[in-house]
């Protein structure tokens, strides 16, 4: 048994909620195949299978159940084969390779011919494949599956076809048969020229061309379903256009059949049914093309080729082909094709497309940079430290790609409802049909064809399965371009139910860059000694206020000695041997663990933190030597995030490792309300339960470091990242921007998409239990209203359009705080869209 792999297939042929329901219940029938979601919006499943074998268990399910996988082709020319052997051995190292379907390998062109499946491999790791088996190779051609947008456009262009040639045949048919009925004239012109007879005729001509042409992928997906007992929405047109135009053929072809009072012809019905429907897909997928438009603009965001440095040599070079360590030259004006160091240069790099941050950041030697970033005016020579997957614009495309496709809790009830939707359905029309045949009036079946029609046209399980992810897609990609990363989707819902916000204090509320600022030596000791000893046991601690102790020593030309023994007690404090003494640094707590009084210093100690200084005492050899103090100057935008969220009925509560006083000038500051202060790490989680006491929702934010146990514990964890550190697995939000305003913007996308998500449903469940019975013919005892075929296909095809235009409202949302650092809170013009950063 292998370790367990997630991969996610692009599908063709869903259509509909049931066909959403079909392909789930069939992959989670399959031994070793788990944690399945389909999402009808992007088209694809995600499994998670237990041995790369099972993929192909996955394809053949999909192929039975007539959605099957999308393939794309890729052409590799294979170098350092010599023999068949050779060829077998390529053949065999790529047929076994995860998401290959066939390989051919030819030992005369040297060329490996594949087929793969979209999303389960790429040709870069093809080509790894051969290289691994020991043979080098390079792509020559790769027909790589169109993008999602190409795809859509491609199929909207097709269905406008369809729609163009449906709606010409389609025309006559309505004039001659509506005609005849809405004009007098118009009756008896048709029957003093062609007669009524071959009328019908040319009629039923027009209507076949129209079901069996443009028509015709209604009744190849939807009959064969029908006959598996598993129907869709295409079974529920093809039935119910069948039907009325089985019964008008019957009219015009074996009139004697019929009784005179219900002889009469549907086929302008059937007809505009397929054209209405077809114009609601064409509409639909070219709404569905939007909805992964921010997908796109970051796949746009990714750099082709790269400058490299080789020797005196400067080298264009596939950036697939890069390497960690490289060195690649970046000219005024390009985007950065890899993450990495500045090793040479300065610039100022637009960052606006990763952080949602408008401003551009000076970069040196030394600086990090991110790939996707634009450079500015300057000339830069980047040490590549990250290349491929690992870099930091692939992972935001992996984290808004799982956000995309998740399944959040509510959809829960719409795959409960789906599981006998369309069987309902057609329960209904044949009870309806029943119903009216038994207790119609005259020309029962007249009435019962038509109401039976009706039924079977106006369920739109369309509607229930776009209605969620559709708006997860456009929520989530909007959130991205704010600087938002939701990397699990589940915690879209969650924020939104979220009523208290924790954060860390250290890199989240504050900058997280402290400095010295205090030395306060005890009697007996020089003060410049005791610096340098301290300044030595923190320069082997990686602590954010040990890097500040070491600066502060050495800006006061201290020399730091070296150190042996070095020790740390995580929440207490560090200890180590310096010139043949023990020193001790840390807090208060670490000095009382170690039996050392802290009474001398303890007034200048509890000043210094009522200033919001964070204070440390220091020991030489048991005795108590000084309080020094380090502040962390508050972030400028964090007074203003924290106002927000108030505003929006959060209660704001800080927990830090920090002392109460210190702690409590800080939530002065920024006008936090409670404050739990003094806790360890660990502490931090039991501290996250007493804020939820009476089952309240928290989220917590930070650094996503010394926070994990929290960020993992909490309902949705925030984590607070730099734009080159993003790999945060405790979290389920990541913020590019590194300051709180991110958490106003992602509380402001998740409250948004979810109000999306209810509206859809709201309007998807409505559309259905109202008009249902109204197509049933409920109305008719009391008004006399019948509900037409015709009109029961456009509400159908409006319903779907109706909830991916809504959902396409969210592209709309607008970041909740300016971007400049204390701006107020108030509506700002949206940050421009990703695609528009060129």
């Amino acid at each position: 048994m292998g370790r367990a792999v997630q991969h996610t297939l692009s599908i063709a042929g869903m259509s509909c909620a049931s066909c959403v329901g079909r392909v789930e219940r069939g992959l989670a029938s399959l031994d070793g195949v788990s944690d399945v979601a389909i999402n009808l919006a992007s088209e694809t499943a995600r499994v998670t299978v237990d041995a790369p074998q099972r993929v192909a268990d996955v394809v053949h399910m999909l192929n039975d159940l007539g959605y099957p996988a999308r393939t794309a082709r890729v052409t590799v020319n294979i170098a350092s084969m010599s023999c068949a052997s050779c060829v077998g051995r390529v053949e065999e190292a790529l047929s076994t390779a995860p998401g290959v379907v066939s390989a051919n390998v030819n030992l005369a062109t040297e060329q490996a011919t594949l087929d793969y499946l979209e999303g389960v491999t790429t040709p870069a790791e093809i080509r790894a494949v051969c290289r691994t088996a020991g043979y080098p190779a390079e792509i020559a051609q790769a027909d790589a599956g169109q993008s999602r947008a190409d795809r859509k456009a491609e199929e909207a262009q097709d269905l406008r076809r369809r729609v163009a040639l449906a709606g010409a045949l389609t025309l006559p048919i309505f004039v001659l048969e509506m005609g005849a009925h809405l004009f007098p004239a118009f009756h008896m012109l048709i029957h003093q020229t062609i007669g009524m007879q071959m009328s019908w005729i040319i009629q039923a001509v027009l209507a076949t061309f129209v079901l069996f042409g443009p028509g015709r992928g209604f009744y190849a997906k939807g009959v064969p379903a029908l006959f598996k007992g598993a129907p869709d929405m295409n079974s529920l047109v093809a039935v119910g256009t069948g039907a009325a135009w089985t019964y008008s053929m019957v009219a015009t072809a074996l009139p004697g059949l019929l009784p005179q009072a219900v002889r009469a012809v549907y086929f302008e019905a059937a007809a505009v049914i397929v054209v209405l429907i077809l114009i609601g897909r064409w509409l639909e997928a070219r709404a569905k093309g939007r909805t992964g438009a921010a997908i796109q603009a970051l796949l746009g965001l990714q750099v082709r080729t790269a400058r490299v440095q080789q020797g005196d040599a400067v080298i264009e070079t596939d950036v697939d082909q890069l390497r960690v360590g490289q060195v690649v030259l970046i000219r005024p004006g390009e985007r950065i094709p890899v993450d990495g160091d500045v090793t040479h240069g300065i610039s100022n790099v637009d960052e606006s497309m990763i952080t949602g941050e408008p401003i551009p950041v000076a970069k040196s030697v030394g600086s990090a940079v991110t790939g996707g970033t634009i450079n500015g005016t300057g000339s830069l020579t980047v040490m590549a430290t990250r290349v491929g997957a690992e870099t930091t614009l692939a992972q935001i495309i992996r984290m808004v790609e799982d956000a995309q496709g998740a399944k959040l809790p509510i959809q829960g009830l719409v795959d409960r409802v789906t599981l006998w939707f369309v069987p309902a359905v057609m329960a209904v029309a044949a009870l309806t049909v029943a119903g009216w045949l038994s207790f119609g009036p005259d020309s029962a079946l007249t009435f019962a064809l038509v109401a039976g029609v009706s039924v079977l046209i106006i369920a739109c399980p369309c509607a229930m399965g776009l209605a969620t992810p559709t708006s997860i897609m456009v929520g989530s990609g909007r959130a991205a371009e704010m600087g938002v990363l939701f990397r699990k989707g589940d915690a879209l819902q969650a924020l939104s139910e979220v009523e208290i916000v924790a954060l860390d204090k250290t890199g989240t509320v504050t900058e997280g860059r402290p400095r010295l600022t205090d030395v306060v030596v005890a009697d007996g000791f020089d003060r410049a000694d005791v610096l340098a000893r301290i300044a030595a046991v923190e320069t082997l601690s990686e602590h954010p206020i040990a890097a500040a102790i070491v600066d502060g020593a050495r800006r006061e030309g201290v020399q730091v000695p070296q150190t042996t023994g070095f020790t740390s007690s995580t929440g207490y404090g560090v200890a180590a041997m310096v010139d043949g003494l023990h020193v001790l640094v840390g807090a208060d707590r670490h000095m009382l663990r170690e039996g050392i009084d802290i009474a001398p210093l303890s007034a200048q100690e509890a000043s210094l933190a009522a200033r919001g200084h964070t204070a440390l005492y220091a020991a030489v050899e048991g005795r108590l030597a000084a309080v020094i103090a380090v502040s962390d100057p508050v972030k400028p935008s964090s007074r203003t995030a924290i106002a927000a969220l108030q505003d929006q009925g959060f209660q704001v509560a800080m927990i830090t490792g920090d002392k109460q006083e210190t702690a409590d000038a800080i939530a002065r500051e920024t006008g936090i309300d409670h404050v739990v202060a003094g806790v360890l790490p660990d502490g931090k989680v039991a501290a996250l339960d007493d804020l939820r006491a009476g089952s309240r929702k928290i989220a917590f934010v930070g650094d996503g470091i010394n926070d994990a146990p929290a960020l993992a514990h909490a309902d949705v964890g925030i984590a607070i990242g730099t734009g080159t550190d993003i790999a945060i697995e405790s979290a389920d939000v990541v913020l590019m921007s590194g300051d709180l305003r991110g958490v106003v913007n992602a509380v402001a996308v998740s409250r948004r998409t979810m109000s999306n998500i209810r509206q859809n449903l709201g309007w998807a469940f409505g559309y259905n239990v109202a008009l249902i019975p109204v197509a049933a013919g409920v109305l008719y005892p009391a008004f006399g209203l019948l509900l037409s075929p015709v009109l029961a296909a456009g509400a159908m095809a409006l319903s779907s359009v109706s909830v991916l235009g809504n959902a396409l409202r969210l592209r709309r949302i607008a970041p909740v705080l300016r971007q400049d650092p204390g701006a107020a809170p108030g509506p700002v013009a949206p940050t421009p869209q990703l695609a528009k950063q060129e």
